[in-house]
């Protein structure tokens, strides 16, 4: 963001707290020390965080926002230090900023969710020295089995098609590679070429009704009073091209 934090200087507690008396007597300037004062406590912050596609000044300036906070809401006679009561004020607006930044957007209940889970999986692997299964993970946040998988898949960062799922002899085998597409099979394809190839052997009364009938999803009635012939007509012709389909496959 343009500010070298290295170069701040460092203030003590009693210095702080004379700050922050100040701010409350309605000194601007004394709040704007305050703010700076702080960057080194909100870089720490951001540095305990896995950044992946975020940029990096962006989560620094969300932090602030959440010092920012922390210094208007702070009051004098908690008993405290302000960085004790700022810190958990920091997290609190880094990780709104996230979860929120999702590329797929899903409802505020089921991030919610989401995001218990992981607390209560990281909190269990850390007791157990073991990861959960996410039956145990449900049961410790009392919440359906279900729900829980569904949220923490909701929450998961998608991934390109072209992205490197493993190294395999001189190449990278792509995700790309791993996705089987069960519609457009060689056998889908011939059966399809077949099909449109034997459409065209039908003459164009035979080959309308069958659109309407087929892909349009129209009745036979709606089909007669839209070419003008009767429902019996459609019914003999529609049979007559679907029996010259069957022949030509």
């Amino acid at each position: 963001c343009g500010i070298d934090t290295s170069t701040l200087p460092k203030k003590s507690n009693q210095e702080m707290k004379q700050l922050l008396l100040e701010k409350n007597n309605g000194n601007s300037n004394s709040r704007d020390l305050l703010i700076l004062y702080n960057m080194r406590l909100v870089l720490s912050i951001v540095q305990r965080f896995a950044i992946k596609k975020e940029n990096i000044d962006d989560v620094f300036q969300v932090g602030i926002v959440g010092l920012i906070k922390a210094i208007d809401n702070f009051d004098i006679n908690l008993g405290v230090q302000f960085s004790t009561y700022a810190v958990p004020m920091i997290i609190g607006e880094i990780r709104r900023f996230q979860r929120d930044r999702t590329s797929i957007k899903v409802t505020r209940s089921l991030r919610d969710i989401a995001y218990k889970a992981m607390q209560a999986k990281e909190l269990l692997s850390k007791n157990n020295n073991d990861e959960p299964d996410i039956e145990t993970i449900a049961k410790t946040i009392d919440t359906p089995v279900e729900l829980v998988a569904d949220s923490m898949q909701a929450i998961m960062e998608p991934i390109s098609i072209y992205e490197s799922a493993y190294t395999e002899g001189d190449g990278n085998k792509l995700v790309l590679d791993q996705i089987k597409d069960f519609r457009h099979t060689e056998e889908n394809w011939i059966e399809n070429t077949v099909l449109y190839e034997s459409l065209k052997k039908l003459n164009e009364r035979e080959h309308s009704i069958l659109y309407l009938r087929y892909f349009l999803g129209k009745t036979q009635t709606e089909i007669s009073d839209e070419i003008g012939i009767s429902q019996a007509q459609v019914s003999r012709l529609e049979k007559e091209a679907l029996t010259h389909i069957k022949k030509y496959i």
